[in-house]
Parts: structure tokens; C-alpha cells; sequence
């Protein structure tokens, strides 16, 4: 009774002030969302309700939200109704059906894939039913429904050196929109680290800001969640302690699974989780140990190992090895300039069978890092010398089962079963009873893992393998006899492979929309029909990818041409991306382990290391590349 005579004051007071508008606060509001729904700035909602000025709303409290003008304020009207979806019916065929794009379809229905079960309902355009929906079963239809303005992205705050956090917004990106590092941040905004971002929230970035990156082609996208080289993400160290920043639909229980430990040490070490798990919050997770540090000296001592072949008269590897030093050369002298200490000893390698030669320039006793050798068998050879110092050794290119036994070893490759559980999770996302088809290579491993986990994931999927793109088939719709779009899979790095596939899907998308199309890996031709492929949405992985906008990116990529008077080639990016990333995680006492959890992108590729229990360190990082219809 207390609460309502309390409410019912606040909406006397409120209608008081004139002819306003007035919102009650119901439970999951909060200042950004009600901002949003009356097409209103936080800042101009704090201005009309003084009392909220520290955030602070209670569920019952009436809120002044603007001027009234008779009209729903930020909203559209739109005649729309719900059909209740029938036995065989797909997000295709309603689309024909009721003759609206997917697009708008999806638009309407935020949660049409989790919808689409017998007995759900749809929301669609009135008009569209009456007209199309024949014996189809309606449900009650609401004669106006309010759909809401879509938000503009770009907030204006009052002043310049202050900023409204976006719900998608991180440190990341506000550190490269504001010119600032994450220590500036956090020291002008004191317990941001701590708390998190949280949208609505006004936060001091100092005025900074600065004109934002070019846009990138609307028809492709990278996926974004990448950081900036050198800066935390989720997974940091801070105070000799691994620190885990909470993400968007993270759990407790999946964050003692990843971490393998238990529910009363995360209590101890954070406290402040008696309130909650909230998106944004910075938890620590565990102390840490060293794992190996330095005996002696302020540099580090660093060891090259790369297969150049002088001594063999082998240059089967040569020009690559070159290239790869061009490029880790680079990266060295970057560190020195910042004030770091090496003494860098680059070895000839030679091949496989001279390997063994080349331990002895190891001084086992005083080196800190090896970057190398590129083959299995040398990585093998090079643990077993520095096994009792459990010297740090760095895999190149070397990455196979029997080499995640060892706890000294990271490695940079990443396996493919990691690209290929990601392609189960975008298939999942758009899958609706489609047809799969798999193009597979010679060996088929790919296919056959794709086509396991498919098959488990996905209910009565009809996975089919095939040898090339060409014998990718429309399917039929059983009961109109009308050709049905399909899913289709690029399991095969080949480039002819790849042709074949993007010819195949150019030429079905012209026949039947709804077609969708994804590889685990990139292909020349993808850059090269960028549009063409677009309208089958594309989606393709890369380890390695190099954004030609980013800010470090065209400073590497001006470096290397000042030194070498040329673009880097594949193998230079390689050798500066490994090795500056490695230099940036060592301390002055060489203790790399500590900061293997930092989630790093360099020039061209992600460096993502998840530890194996008792075992070595895995990279599980690679780029998403969307292409996306205009």
C-alpha cells in the first residue's frame, strides 16, 4: 500500500508540471532503454528527474520523459497480426508465402530462429495475412503495434570531454575513438575497471576525439571483437593474477569450466560477485605462477631458429626463411626503440636431418625465448634439449596432437577442428530444415568432422558430402515441387576448390534466393566477388588478415616498406606478427606464462592462447569475414 501511495504522488507531481509525458518504471529499466524508448538523451532524462542523477531507479517510480504531442513518442504504428506456424512450415517458405524478405521478416521477429516450432507464433504484416494466409491459423492480431525507432548509434554529450557508453561499446573501441590507452581510462574514471562498462552510463574520455575510421565496404565485414595490439580483452593479467572481464551471456558455472577452478576460490578472490555476474565486471580468477623466469642479466635473450640451409646447401626454405626475418627484425627493433633489452641470436636450422647440429649454438643456461624451428620433428628435438630449464619454445607453423603434452610450448597455428566447430555455430544460427551440402578435399578429414558435429547439433539434418562445388543441387520443396535454397560448406583450402564453390553459389543465387554459403577457409575469389557473393551472405574464416584502415596497421605497413622498399609478403607478416607479439608478453624477468592470456591482434593475425590442462599453450584465434548484401 506504502509503494502505491508513493507512485500515485509521484504521477500527481508529475502532471503538475504541465502537459508531459510520464513513465513508470517496470522491472529491467533502466536510464539508457527508457532514454531510448522516448526518443530522449540520458542526459536530458536526468535534467527532467534530478532524483536519478546517480542512476539510481526503483521499479513503481514515475518519470517526467518529455513534452506530450499526442502521438506515441519514438514509435511507429504498423498493422501487423500473428500467424501460428504449422507442421513443415520454414523461415523460406514464409518468406514466398507471404511475399516479405527475409530481412523484414527477421525484423519483425528478433527471435524467428528459436520461433520456428510448431505451435510458435510469427509476427506479420496484416495485409499480408489477409491477402496470402489462407487456412493458415491466426492468432489474436493487435490492430497497432508499436514498433520502436531504430536508435542512432553517435551520442552527443553536453560537453566534450564526456561520453554516453553504448550497449556494444568496449574498452577497445573507445580507447581508439577517444585516443586514449585503457590506463588513462580507468585512472580518469575511478572503479570503470572494476564495474565495467554499462550502457547509459556517462563516463570522461577528456575530449579527445577523433575523426573515426573509414567505413568499411558496406558489402564486407569483419568481425569486430578484436583488440588493439598490446591491449587486454577479456583475458589479462593485472597484479600477478589472471583477470577475466564478464561477457555478455557469460555464467558462473561456464567461467569455473574454462578456467577449471572452483566456486569458493572465485568467491574469495571477488567478493563483489554476492551482487551478481554482470557484463563488464572485472574478475580475478587465479594467482599466478611463474612458470619460467630468467637466471641472469637485464636483456632477454632471444633464439631465432629459422631453415635457411647455408650449411646444407638447402634453400628449399630459404626465401621464406628471409622473409620471416625481414619481418621479426622489424618487430625487434620496434621493441628496442620502446626501451626493452634483447640480445637476439638468429640460427641456421638447416633441414630436417642436420637439425641436430644446430641444438649446440643452444646456450641452454642463459637463453629466454625460442622463437622456432618450423617442423614437428625439430620442435620435438628443441623441447627435448631444454627440458629441465623449460625454456619458453615458440611453434611457428608445427601443430599437432602429440605436441600439447608440453607445458613450455605455444603454439601459434591454429587446428582446424577450431575453424570448423565455428562454421557448426553459423550454420546453427541460420539453420530452418535446409539442405547442407559439404564440398570436401582429397582427404575428407574436415568434411567428415563438419558433417559429425552437423549431424549432432542439428536435428534430422540431412548432411550430404560432395567432391566439388559443381554438384551443389537446389532442393525441392515436397509439397509445391518449387526448387528450395540450401546451405552450402567450403571445406577445402584448395584455390580451384574455392573457384568452383563461388562459381557454383553465383549462379544459384541468381536461380533461387535464400541461398547460404560459408567456407572454413579464405579464397582468392572471395575479395575478388565481393558483390556476387554477397547475396548468397557468405561467411568465411581467416587465421591471418590484414586491416588496411587500422591505425597500427598502416604504421607497420609503412615501417616495412620504408626499410625494404616493398609491401610485406606473407611470410614477413608472419615473422613480425609472432615475434612482436611474444616480445610484448615477456617482463624484464622473461616471465611469458604470466601474460599469455591477453587476447592480442598484430599486423595480420589474432593471437588468442587458451592453455591445454597440463599441457601447452594453443592459439585459437582467426578473423570472421561477413559479405553482406547492399
Amino acid at each position: 500500500m506504502i509503494r502505491k501511495i508513493i507512485a500515485l504522488s509521484a504521477f500527481t507531481a508529475a502532471l503538475a508540471l504541465g502537459a508531459q509525458n510520464i513513465h513508470t518504471v517496470v522491472k529491467g529499466d533502466n536510464a539508457y532503454n527508457i532514454s531510448k524508448k522516448y526518443g530522449i538523451s540520458t542526459a536530458e532524462l536526468y535534467r527532467m528527474n534530478p532524483k536519478v542523477q546517480d542512476g539510481k531507479i526503483s521499479i513503481g517510480e514515475v518519470l517526467v520523459v518529455g513534452k506530450s504531442t499526442g502521438s506515441k513518442p519514438a514509435a511507429q504504428s504498423a498493422q501487423l497480426g500473428k500467424i501460428i506456424i504449422q507442421p513443415k512450415q520454414t523461415i523460406y517458405g514464409l518468406t514466398k508465402q507471404y511475399k516479405i524478405s527475409e530481412a523484414d521478416l527477421r525484423a519483425l521477429n528478433p527471435n524467428l530462429d528459436s520461433n520456428m516450432k510448431i505451435g510458435s507464433e510469427v509476427t506479420l504484416p496484416l495485409a499480408a495475412i489477409s491477402s496470402y494466409g489462407g487456412n493458415q491459423v491466426i492468432a489474436a492480431q493487435n490492430s497497432s503495434v508499436e514498433t520502436p525507432a531504430v536508435a542512432e548509434k553517435t551520442v552527443n554529450s553536453d560537453a566534450n570531454d564526456t561520453y554516453m557508453v553504448q550497449p556494444k561499446d568496449n574498452y577497445y573501441k573507445l580507447t581508439r575513438k577517444f585516443s586514449l590507452t585503457q590506463k588513462e581510462l580507468f585512472a580518469m574514471n575511478p572503479g570503470l575497471e572494476e564495474k565495467g562498462l554499462r550502457p547509459g552510463e556517462t563516463i570522461i574520455v577528456q575530449g579527445n576525439t577523433s575523426s573515426p575510421a573509414p567505413a568499411k565496404s558496406a558489402t564486407e565485414k569483419i568481425e569486430t571483437d578484436t583488440p588493439a595490439p598490446n591491449t587486454y580483452t577479456t583475458t589479462s593479467t593485472a597484479d600477478d593474477y589472471v583477470t577475466y572481464t564478464v561477457q555478455s551471456g557469460d555464467t558462473v558455472f561456464g567461467i569455473l569450466n574454462k578456467f577449471g577452478i572452483g566456486l569458493d576460490e572465485l568467491l574469495t578472490l571477488n567478493p563483489n560477485l554476492s551482487s551478481g555476474l554482470k557484463a563488464g565486471m572485472v574478475l580475478k580468477i587465479k594467482k599466478l605462477d611463474a612458470g619460467y623466469v630468467k637466471k641472469s642479466g637485464d636483456a632477454l635473450n632471444v633464439v631465432i631458429m629459422l631453415p635457411f640451409g647455408f650449411d646444407t646447401n638447402d634453400s628449399k626454405f630459404r626465401t621464406l626463411s628471409l622473409d620471416f626475418l625481414s619481418g621479426a627484425k622489424l618487430a625487434i627493433e620496434r621493441s628496442a626503440a620502446s626501451g626493452q633489452k634483447l640480445d637476439v641470436k638468429i640460427i641456421d636450422a638447416g633441414n630436417e636431418a642436420s637439425f641436430k647440429n644446430s641444438l649446440t649454438q643452444i646456450n641452454s643456461d642463459n637463453t629466454d625465448l625460442i622463437i622456432g624451428p618450423f617442423f614437428k620433428s625439430n620442435v620435438l628435438q628443441v623441447l627435448d634439449y631444454v627440458k629441465t630449464q623449460k625454456i619458453p619454445v615458440v611453434a611457428p607453423f608445427a601443430n599437432s596432437d602429440d605436441l600439447l603434452k608440453f607445458e613450455n610450448l605455444i603454439l601459434i597455428e591454429t587446428n582446424q577442428s577450431v575453424f570448423a566447430d565455428r562454421i557448426v555455430k553459423e550454420v546453427k544460427d541460420v539453420y530452418s530444415d535446409q539442405k547442407i551440402y559439404i564440398v570436401a578435399d582429397d582427404d575428407k578429414s574436415n568434411a567428415n568432422y563438419l558433417k559429425t558435429n552437423l549431424e549432432k547439433t542439428l536435428k534430422n539434418a540431412n548432411v550430404v558430402i560432395v567432391n566439388s562445388g559443381a554438384e551443389i543441387e537446389p532442393d525441392k520443396n515436397m509439397m509445391t515441387g518449387q526448387s528450395a535454397p540450401v546451405i552450402a560448406i567450403l571445406a577445402s583450402d584448395r584455390d580451384a576448390d574455392g573457384d568452383a564453390f563461388a562459381n557454383r553459389m553465383m549462379a544459384l543465387s541468381k536461380e533461387i534466393s535464400g541461398i547460404k554459403a560459408f567456407s572454413m577457409y579464405y579464397s582468392p575469389i572471395f575479395e575478388r566477388k565481393v558483390d556476387e557473393l554477397s547475396q548468397v551472405n557468405l561467411v568465411y574464416l581467416m587465421d591471418r588478415k590484414v586491416d588496411s584502415e587500422g591505425r597500427f596497421e598502416k604504421e607497420i605497413l609503412e615501417a616495412y616498406k620504408s626499410k625494404y622498399c616493398k609491401t610485406p609478403p606473407k611470410y614477413s607478416i608472419i615473422g613480425f606478427d609472432i615475434v612482436n607479439d611474444m616480445l610484448s608478453r615477456e617482463n624484464k624477468k622473461g616471465e611469458i606464462f604470466k601474460q599469455m592470456n591477453k587476447v592480442q591482434t598484430q599486423l595480420a593475425t589474432k593471437f588468442e592462447f587458451e592453455k591445454i590442462r597440463n599441457g601447452a599453450y594453443v592459439n585459437k584465434g582467426y578473423r570472421v569475414v561477413r559479405l553482406l548484401p547492399n
